[in-house]
């Protein structure tokens, strides 16, 4: 018998021994032929459980089988299924977001518009309406001003026949400058003569418009700064802003020219207004009450709110006035408003109250 002969005729792999160690290539022949010789043992069939999606070799579909087709529409069902739940969660969830989101919103208006018309900081000395109402003999009636975290009151209404014109004004506004310079007289005449009452509401429109200097703003600061201090002086006070009135564009008056003016018309305590106005101590409720009249409501008047300035109301009826401020034009608006008939004179005036002798 040979070698190759007496090789084992089933064996399945060689001694570790072995391995290395036969030095021919004969012993390598006899691993190859054993190899080739080999018994696998029989493996158990798979079976796939009650439930489950892994199959195991002996019962897996074949390729093209209805098997394999009714598997196939039954995982794209459920992923159907599961595409549709997780939609209806991404629905859910954008839509509680959005809701959030609006309750959030809605919440946050709420807020602003209770806020909105209440003061940041203390309003100057006899402006509790927002604005300082001139009367006979060009003397401003006393209130207090404006409380923290608080709303204006309106003025108290005027006697019968007395006229009550509010005039909202921006000192830096040109067309404001033209009413003031064209029935500035005759305003005077009726509120002196207690005819009328003039209830001046300085505001801010035009605070970028002074190349930087925010003169609007500060103008309004110094006319609160009168009315806290000097109320009296104030309709003086108001008229010296028109005079020589800056143009918008440029810086506007400085502290210390705003200072002069008030000295000019004969502002009392004026240490205390001068450090008023240098310190800007009613800017933030100008800023407020400017925010006021332009969110409205204004009290006793056919107007929701303020669009532009000047704003002239005549007994709650808005003055709707030509450009050229014809003062008869204003004459005849106010003497229709107080419910007298128009006689055509020249010029009409408002009849004064006749003031009980002591």
């Amino acid at each position: 018998m040979t070698q190759r002969d007496a090789a084992p005729a089933f064996s399945v792999r060689p001694d570790a021994s072995q391995i290395g160690f036969l030095p021919s290539g004969g012993a390598r022949a006899v691993w190859r032929r054993s190899r080739a010789h080999r018994i696998l043992p029989e493996r158990a069939p798979h079976t796939r459980e009650r439930g489950s999606m892994t199959y195991g070799e002996s019962d897996r579909p074949e390729p093209g089988g209805s098997e394999a087709r009714e598997a196939a529409k039954e995982r794209a069902r459920e992923l159907r299924e599961l595409h549709k739940k997780k939609e209806r969660r991404r629905r859910a969830t954008v839509y509680l977001s959005v809701l959030g989101g609006t309750l959030v919103v809605l919440g946050i208006v709420a807020v602003t518009l209770i806020t909105m018309n209440q003061s940041p900081a203390r309003g100057p000395l006899n402006m509790a309406s927002d604005g300082i109402k001139i009367g006979e003999e060009l003397k401003a009636v006393r209130t207090g001003g404006v409380q923290p975290n608080t709303t204006p009151v309106a003025s108290k209404s005027n006697a019968d026949g007395v006229i009550d014109i509010q005039l909202y004004v921006d000192y830096l506004c040109a067309t404001c400058g033209t009413f003031e310079q064209n029935n500035a007289d005759q305003l005077r005449q009726w509120v002196s003569t207690g005819a009328a009452t003039l209830e001046i509401h300085p505001i801010a429109l035009l605070t970028t418009k002074s190349a930087g200097t925010q003169y609007s703003l500060r103008a309004a600061n110094a006319a609160a700064c009168v009315a806290e201090y000097s109320p009296d002086s104030f309709f003086d006070f108001h008229d010296a802003l028109f005079t020589d009135q800056p143009e918008e564009g440029t810086e506007g008056l400085t502290d210390e020219q705003l200072v002069d003016r008030a000295r000019q018309s004969g502002v009392g305590s004026i240490a205390k207004v001068t450090t008023c106005i240098q310190k800007k101590s009613f800017s933030a409720w100008v800023q407020a009450a400017t925010l006021r009249a332009l969110n409205g409501p204004i009290p006793g008047a056919d107007i929701p709110a303020i669009t532009t300035a000047p704003t002239i109301i005549v007994d709650g009826k808005k003055f709707s006035y030509t450009k050229d401020f014809d003062p008869k034009e204003l004459a005849l608006f106010v003497t229709d408003a107080s419910g007298d008939q128009y006689t055509g004179t020249p010029t009409p005036t408002p009849t004064p109250t006749e003031t009980p002798a002591p």
